[in-house]
């Protein structure tokens, strides 16, 4: 395990702790969610939405109530949150909500008017960043290629015993490089249950390129006022090291032109990545 890993978790079972005490007078539950995808540019949106002044974030990002934790109950939950506030409105941002096969159902029960962003990014290179992020904390002995062929059988295995097991929750979210890719089918999970007008999906090429008008765009699907937080000007795209061997590229372009046609007809987009 390695030294990142330990301290994530020393990280978690504090906020958890925590989380208990203030459960006796719990805070409210969320106004919105940033919902995923993972490796899609959640953490910057997520850091930018928390600057806003009429914004209280969770007391971290990535509380995974709707997909881990969901056991822990209600209470657990709203002890991430401050207590109610007029003119204000809490969030929090856990990217495994939008692949996660139960989260949409468990949210929409929980947060029956809350609304709900999603960030798309070309899921090739999402796929490889997706890759070096696992790689980067020692979880991942695989060459891309060979991990890519093996993750059918990886995730198949993991979920027989359900998507909520502790070997599905660690497998779905270390090695599902391609899986996550195939963003329509997770919407199509998310609008069975929520209505699309409060799920706002953004093209994170698009925030990549322009943050501060889609930044705007977000702000007002929240209903909140323009502000630009004092870093923006700061924002910069992730830079990540080397490229995806070509032939592993070029069989994952293949791999999502019927599934980016399947999105595109889904939301009325023109083709999102080109092959």
């Amino acid at each position: 395990m390695s030294r990142r890993t330990t301290l994530d978790g020393m990280r978690r079972a504090v906020r958890s702790t925590r989380a208990w005490a203030r459960a006796v007078a719990p805070g409210a539950l969320p106004d919105f969610l940033i919902i995923g995808g993972q490796r899609c540019g959640t953490t910057s949106l997520h850091n930018y939405l928390a600057e806003h002044p009429q914004v209280r974030p969770a007391t971290g990002k990535e509380l995974q109530f709707f997909s881990i934790h969901y056991g822990r109950g209600e209470r657990w939950y709203r002890g991430h949150f401050p207590a109610p506030m007029a003119g204000r409105q809490s969030f929090e941002a856990s990217p495994y909500y939008l692949f996660h096969p139960r989260a949409a159902e468990r949210a929409a029960v929980t947060l029956p008017q809350a609304r709900f962003i999603a960030l798309l990014r070309d899921p090739v290179e999402r796929a490889y960043s997706h890759y070096l992020h696992t790689r980067s904390y020692g979880a991942e002995p695989l060459s891309f290629g060979d991990a890519l062929a093996a993750e059918h059988d990886r995730l198949a295995w993991a979920l027989r015993a359900g998507p909520d097991s502790r070997a599905a929750h660690a497998v779905l979210r270390r090695f599902s490089y391609a899986a996550r890719g195939r963003y329509a089918e997770q919407l199509e999970r998310w609008f069975r249950h929520v209505p699309r007008s409060r799920i706002h999906i953004v093209r994170s090429e698009d925030f990549y390129a322009d943050p501060a008008t889609t930044y705007a765009e977000i702000l007002r699907f929240l209903d909140l006022e323009p502000y630009l937080p004092p870093r923006f000007a700061q924002h910069t795209r992730r830079v990540e090291w080397g490229a995806p061997p070509r032939q592993a590229r070029d069989s994952l372009r293949a791999y999502f032109v019927p599934h980016n046609a399947r999105l595109a007809e889904l939301l009325g987009w023109p083709d999102p990545w080109p092959a």
